[in-house]
């Protein structure tokens, strides 16, 4: 939750001006710090959502997503931008049907089959995106970018990571400058359970929060379900994967490993600065994988 749960009433005005009134306001925002999420249900129980972006650059994301790429998801796997406030950062969305998926106890049968579902949607999304003139150039230097960064993460850690750990993220991320050109997409960007929606009543799946979506090589997507939950359930993987309709070649391999130790890095900095031992664990548990060379 955040500090402040209340919606500011000059952003209820604007809401019930786009949906109509009287509408009841509950706060729905992720246990972080810069998270501002409202859902609103009408009269009639037709279920909204209210964000106020944390910063410029995610609503121009967001933005940018639901209007180009997201439709291409199909009707109720994914939110549909019903209005947009520049002046706020705020973006009034439909609902989309389900909860998230770690927020649910399902079998396991049930979570190969969201996670398929997940798949095959996010293959849409990667073929939505027009990949033409400077988005090309945006996707094509992300793995440069990121090895340029490897450093500056690697200093800030410190002594969190052994010398041998050091070298290690040094070696895979000066291999990302090395590997030939990858499939390029219009990727999610934080493809987490916690943004991947089941609803069983429907058995359907859905994503939201496309906040850090981007042009990309399409194996970024996958970092965070390899540093996740794929590192338990090698069935998800195969799940998603699957209906993603193909496996991931031997150079995405190989990025994957290279963009999951920076990753790694970088929890290992911000879980600390912010207090947070989830995300702490995350990075160590990865970097662990790499070093005994079990990462897939």
């Amino acid at each position: 939750m955040t500090d402040s749960t209340a919606l500011p009433p000059s952003l209820l005005d604007w809401a019930q001006k786009q949906v109509g009134a009287p509408l009841t306001v509950s706060d729905a925002s992720h246990p972080r710090e810069n998270s501002r999420v409202w859902e609103l249900v009408r009269r009639d129980s037709v279920r909204f959502y209210l964000k106020v972006s944390p910063q410029p650059l995610m609503y121009e994301r967001e933005t940018f997503a639901l209007r180009s790429a997201v439709p291409a998801l199909g009707a109720g796997t994914a939110p549909q931008l019903w209005a947009s406030n520049a002046e706020h950062l705020a973006l009034l969305l439909t609902a989309v049907p389900g909860r998230p998926l770690n927020e649910l106890t399902l079998t396991p049968a049930q979570e190969c089959a969201a996670y398929r579902q997940g798949g095959i949607l996010l293959a849409r999304l990667h073929a939505a995106g027009d990949l033409s003139g400077p988005r090309r150039r945006e996707a094509e230097r992300t793995l440069q970018d990121a090895a340029d960064g490897a450093d500056r993460h690697l200093e800030k850690a410190g002594d969190r990571l052994t010398p041998a750990e050091h070298k290690l993220v040094r070696d895979l991320a000066d291999q990302l400058r090395l590997l030939p050109p990858l499939p390029l997409a219009f990727i999610h960007g934080d493809a987490w359970a916690r943004n991947l929606m089941w609803s069983g009543e429907l058995a359907q799946a859905g994503w939201v929060d496309f906040e850090r979506s981007c042009f990309a090589p399409a194996v970024q997507e996958f970092v965070p379900l390899s540093c996740g939950v794929w590192a338990d359930r090698p069935d998800l993987r195969t799940a998603c994967l699957r209906g993603y309709g193909r496996g991931l070649s031997a150079e995405e391999l190989h990025a994957l490993k290279g963009l999951a130790a920076l990753d790694a890095v970088s929890c290992l900095v911000w879980g600390p600065a912010h207090d947070d031992p989830e995300v702490t664990a995350r990075g160590r548990r990865t970097l662990d994988r790499l070093m005994t060379g079990v990462f897939a």
